[in-house]
């Protein structure tokens, strides 16, 4: 009850009060007052008006109190617009870092992008200085061939012709010594000079021609000698070469050569790569080897990734693709078999893409999945030799909803497929935002109308605060100068008459009045709203 009202309550009681003590003491002096009926119908008709006000002021503390609750809701209100603002800077925050955070995985692309290419510049300079040492290997087994023959030419011309030497020096001495045998004894020493000089004559082109020989040969053994030092350090650098060549080589030969499960695991592992490299989160937009009932045909598929798009879409990609006649292809030491490779290499493709359309991947997902199934081939050059094989084997792939994807088209597949989720993830943040919004708007919106409610509450507290007044003292009712009246006839209660019918009652009327008014349309400094 609002202290107005209990004023009301109060001065109506305190008149009924009064009328009532009058009528007392009249009956007391037990003769008929002509007083007596006006003093019992003002005292009823004050009886009425106090049930009247406390009922008013009954439900002007009802009004009070939900006025109280309102207010407290609009500071609810108010909390909780603070709290949304606090929330839309966090996201606004987030939302900026979000940004810088693509914007850096852009740039980190575009730098792996360019290293990359080096790797692929570096390793078309790699396999072009391999090349070039095979020829020069070729080279020198050439030369080193020919300076083999040269030396078993050159061996057998010295033997044949020491040989004729030996035979030649044998017929001209046997000569020689048959014509000077008759005169030995006699001119010995002339003999010997002439024979020795004679000999000497003989035998010099001879050894002219030895010298010439040993020259050639001691020349082709040093040619030989540095051309063999050659080879062995070209075939060094090659045999280095064809090792690190080898290493790195190594694991897709034994993956090619091997069995279906290895060529798979080798596959899924460069899908991993690839995915890995994309940016997308294993679990949250991928999943790996999900394992799938066709309830039609009972079959149990389990594909290699499952791509998650957003608005709750799927693809699959698969990699179990075969390529053991590309490396066939690749090995083959003549065209025609080389050919014949590539031949079979395109119709193995042909052959997966029957097999992936027959299982119908699309299928088990439902509405969910795109009407296409991924191909991964995880070698550029071996789809590149299928397509250019067969030319029709993309037009048959595209017939049966199977596309190609090489590694550097599927990371650019799935780089797309990071950006919608990107776009996805603001979307949502955009929508949250608005939500919030919204709210913060409905409750400012139930701020104002219990507010402009308070307020024509307050105005009506006032109206009633001036009409009750207007009872107590102006209206042709009042009650106040009644009561004065009453007292100026000369009635005196057995109590102490109240202030209020003091000479000045009308003043201290107006000043409670406009106190209680102040009270109720201010509230406590503390409990002010905000503005």
């Amino acid at each position: 009850m609002t202290p107005l009202a209990l004023a009301v309550v109060a001065s109506t009681g305190l008149a009924l009060l009064f009328v009532g003590l009058m009528l007392m003491r009249l009956a007391r002096n037990g003769a008929e007052d002509p007083r007596l009926p006006a003093l019992q119908a003002e005292r009823d008709r004050l009886a009425a008006e106090l049930a009247q006000a406390t009922e008013r002021a009954r439900a002007d503390g009802e009004a009070l109190g939900r006025l109280q609750a309102a207010l407290d809701a609009a500071r609810e209100a108010a909390s909780a617009h603070a709290e949304l603002r606090a929330n839309a800077d966090a996201l606004r925050d987030a939302l900026s870092a979000e940004k810088a955070a693509h914007a850096t995985a852009a740039r980190e692309l575009a730098e792996r992008k360019a290293e990359l290419a080096a790797l692929r510049d570096a390793q078309a300079l790699q396999q072009a200085e391999m090349e070039r040492m095979r020829e020069a290997l070729a080279q020198a087994q050439a030369n080193l061939a020919h300076a083999h023959r040269a030396e078993a030419e050159m061996r057998a011309f010295i033997e044949e012709a020491q040989a004729r030497l030996s035979a030649s020096f044998a017929q001209m001495a046997g000569k020689v010594f048959e014509e000077r045998g008759a005169q030995f004894e006699q001119n010995v020493r002339s003999a010997t000079t002439q024979s020795k000089a004679d000999i000497e004559t003989l035998l010099k082109p001879f050894a002219t021609q030895l010298d010439q020989f040993r020259q050639r040969v001691d020349q082709v053994y040093g040619e030989e000698a540095k051309e063999r030092a050659s080879l062995v350090g070209a075939l060094g650098e090659l045999r280095r070469l064809n090792e690190d060549m080898a290493a790195q080589a190594h694991a897709l030969t034994r993956a090619l050569k091997g069995n279906a499960k290895v060529r798979g695991d080798w596959g899924e592992l460069m899908l991993e790569s690839v995915l890995r490299g994309s940016g997308l989160e294993d679990g949250v937009h991928y999943e790996r080897q999900k394992s799938m009932a066709d309830d039609e045909s009972g079959r149990s598929l389990r594909p290699d990734v499952v791509v998650r798009l957003p608005g709750d879409r799927c693809v699959v990609v698969d990699s179990k693709v075969n390529l053991v006649a590309w490396e066939q292809a690749m090995n083959a030491e003549d065209v025609d078999a080389h050919h014949e490779a590539l031949h079979r290499h395109a119709i193995a493709l042909r052959q997966h893409v029957r097999e992936l359309a027959e299982k119908q991947y699309p299928k088990l997902f439902g509405e969910a999945a795109l009407d296409v199934t991924v191909a991964f081939v995880p070698i550029e050059g071996a789809l590149s030799a299928a397509l250019g094989t067969d030319g029709s084997l993309q037009t048959y792939a595209f017939e049966r909803r199977i596309v190609f994807a090489s590694p550097n088209t599927l990371m650019a597949l799935l780089r797309v497929v990071d950006g919608l989720w990107t776009r996805e993830k603001i979307q949502k943040q955009a929508e949250e935002i608005n939500k919030a919004g919204g709210l913060l708007l409905e409750a400012l919106t139930g701020f104002l109308d219990e507010f402009d409610r308070v307020g024509t509450r307050l105005r009506a507290a006032e109206d009633t605060y001036a009409a009750a007044k207007r009872r107590l003292v102006d209206s042709k009712m009042a009650v106040i100068p009644r009561a004065r009246r009453l007292v100026s006839l000369g009635v005196k209660p057995k109590a102490k008459l109240p202030e209020l019918l003091a000479p000045d009652v009308d003043t201290e009327i107006e000043a409670v009045g406009q106190s209680l008014l102040a009270q109720v349309t201010e509230p406590p400094a503390g409990e002010r709203p905000a503005t």
